[in-house]
């Protein structure tokens, strides 16, 4: 909203779930929704919706998430998970034609949709280690959070924010 030069009272906010958001905006209910793939897509071509703004920079780059308790007591299961994802990225991007008409068919959405997705969308040749750029994510969204008070501090984000990324599991990945 800033870029575009609003105010947050310029406009109201609906707190809505991301297919929840779609029907709103292909209703005419809002006028504008931010989402997630493949449902921005397949509103995009299936509906016509136009997509007004991308910020390639808010890209949190598909990062796993585990709780602290979850790697302490199974670290070898983290670490399965980890090398599973990364062989699946790789085959992606070495199968784009298998991993799209795949994905068309399992998340049963049209191969347009997924191609869209998975072609022009999502990044797979970023460094899988979480560090620094994942970080640069979250402080470069930080400024909202607080602005929105979703965050109970700009201090305890930062704090939360230096403790998120463990990069001992994408270090040790298997490939094979």
């Amino acid at each position: 909203m800033e870029k575009a030069g609003l105010k947050p009272g310029d406009v109201t906010v609906v707190n809505l779930q991301h297919a929840d958001g779609r029907t709103a905006l292909e209703r005419g209910d809002v006028d504008a929704w931010s989402g997630l793939d493949p449902i921005m897509a397949q509103t995009q071509l299936d509906q016509g919706s136009k997509l007004i703004f991308r910020n390639i920079d808010f890209n949190s780059y598909g990062i796993l998430n585990a709780t602290e308790r979850f790697i302490e007591k199974q670290p070898e299961l983290a670490q399965a998970v980890v090398n599973a994802y990364e062989r699946a990225r790789k085959w992606i991007q070495d199968n784009p034609d298998q991993a799209v008409a795949l994905y068309a068919r399992e998340a049963k959405i049209s191969p347009e949709v997924a191609k869209l997705v998975l072609t022009e969308r999502t990044r797979l040749d970023i460094d899988p280690v979480p560090g620094a750029a994942q970080k640069a994510v979250f402080e470069s969204i930080l400024p909202v959070l607080v602005a929105d008070a979703n965050v109970k501090s700009e201090a305890s984000a930062r704090e939360a924010i230096d403790s998120l990324f463990e990069p001992r599991f994408a270090t040790a990945r298997s490939a094979s």
